[in-house]
């Protein structure tokens, strides 16, 4: 998945002003205690980043 993708993903699911907040202050165990931009920072693929904040916020399985 292309980071752009993943932002408008983001953006779509959450508000683009509610996606950034949630991206840069939301910690999840499942990103080994990172951020949404720490993760892909640290170089998690945007996929697996997309379905730990599917995962933790029960975005609905046709929205993944």
């Amino acid at each position: 998945m292309r980071l752009t993708v993943f932002w408008q993903r983001m953006a779509d699911h959450f508000g683009a002003g509610t996606a950034e907040t949630f991206a840069r202050d939301h910690v999840m165990s499942e990103l080994g205690g990172r951020t949404v931009h720490e993760a892909l920072d640290s170089g998690w693929e945007a996929k697996d980043v997309w379905r730990v904040v599917c995962a933790n916020m029960n975005v609905p399985h046709e929205n993944h």
